[in-house]
């Protein structure tokens, strides 16, 4: 009697386990796929910022209206329909892009948004201060960090030396060399201010994994 009630817990027991264990591998796929989703729709889109402001998107409309004939057709390409979650060449989302930035370290490459308001850093990173991308002084870009590989979560792995790619809205691309990185208080915003000596600069900013102090990353134009 007793072997038999310990041979059907057991079973339950077991038949219980392996729910828990299908049920944490479909979360973590599902995660997975959608953390990945997020990083080539943002990618994506950088890129396509980047062919726009080259001219790349705008000679193939032109090749394409001269290959029908079509003559004196004004082409606005900000206005052209786009896949992967953007909905123009400058914006992501319906958010304003003005650049992109890239990390070959991290293997990050997002668009980044005009302004940091809480709905647009929800999509991408975004700028916080500062007189802009590829300017002489110092332009803050705040990110979140989810712990899931989006948006900063790996900042935490850069170090000085470190390279970071920005692209403005000229087209023009500048690399940035990572020389300080620190954590602070998130009530501390010294970061922003400061003297660069005429020279360009980013900041980027986010949280700590414990969400309790903040990353700063200092980098400067090679």
């Amino acid at each position: 009697m007793f072997e038999g009630r310990f041979g059907k817990a057991l079973t339950v027991a077991l038949v219980v386990l392996i729910v828990v264990i299908i049920g944490i591998l479909i979360f973590f796929t599902v995660d997975y796929i959608k953390n990945t989703k997020i990083n080539n729709d943002a990618q994506n889109a950088a890129d396509r910022f980047e062919g726009s402001v080259n001219g790349e998107l705008k000679n193939e409309t032109q090749n394409t209206v001269q290959n029908t004939e079509i003559e004196n057709v004004e082409v606005n390409i900000k206005n052209e329909q786009v896949n992967g979650g953007s909905t123009s060449d400058n914006t992501f989302n319906g958010f304003p892009t003005v650049g992109t930035i890239e990390i070959p370290k991290t293997e990050l490459k997002y668009p980044v948004l005009k302004d940091a308001s809480k709905d647009a850093i929800e999509q991408s990173v975004a700028i916080n201060g500062g007189p802009g991308l590829n300017k002489v002084g110092n332009t803050i870009i705040i990110g979140h960090n989810y712990r899931n590989g989006t948006f900063f979560s790996n900042n935490k792995n850069l170090s000085n030396g470190d390279k970071v790619y920005i692209t403005d809205e000229k087209g023009t691309k500048l690399e940035y060399i990572i020389y300080n990185t620190y954590t602070t208080s998130p009530e501390d915003s010294g970061y922003m201010e400061r003297d660069t000596e005429g020279k360009r600069e980013v900041t980027l900013v986010t949280c700590t994994d414990d969400t309790k102090s903040r990353l700063v990353i200092y980098a400067r134009e090679s």
